[in-house]
């Protein structure tokens, strides 16, 4: 069986205001934003023994904790399923520059393991899993512009 390719694509933040500061250090704020067609893309072979492989390579990312990696694995342990993936990201999108990268590759992960999977779950529970992994990883999941 082809490995599917899956769009992951990039964001830019068309507005951004900084309202405030939590107590973990991280910046509560208001963002209007809008999905490029432009990002990465991840190819992904659905696998019957269960195992997660990363077949591309990320300079300074181990595989663990490649956010990708941990989407396939979040949404295996939340559903029991047997399956696993191969998964190769074609990285296009530079590292903290901003674009939500990380974060679109890791929603696209979920949102295509669930179909290729079969699980069928609903877009919420998707973005319950994608929260635990970071704060943007909804907007992608939930796929259009938006003001958060």
């Amino acid at each position: 069986m082809l490995a599917t390719p899956w769009p992951a694509p990039a964001k830019i933040n068309l507005f951004l205001h900084i309202t405030g500061r939590r107590g973990d250090g991280y910046h509560e704020l208001q963002t209007v934003f809008q999905f490029l067609d432009w990002g990465d893309s991840i190819e992904i072979h659905a696998r019957e023994d269960g195992r997660i492989r990363r077949l591309s390579e990320l300079p300074g990312v181990h595989a663990d904790d490649d956010l990708v990696v941990k989407a396939a694995r979040s949404l295996q342990a939340a559903t029991g399923t047997r399956f696993g993936a191969d998964l190769r990201v074609k990285k296009r999108l530079p590292i903290g520059a901003g674009l939500g990268g990380g974060s679109s590759d890791a929603a696209t992960t979920l949102v295509a393991l669930n179909q290729l999977w079969g699980l069928g779950l609903p877009t919420e529970r998707l973005i319950e899993l994608g929260v635990k992994l970071g704060a943007d990883i909804p907007i992608f999941i939930h796929g259009q512009a938006a003001w958060a």
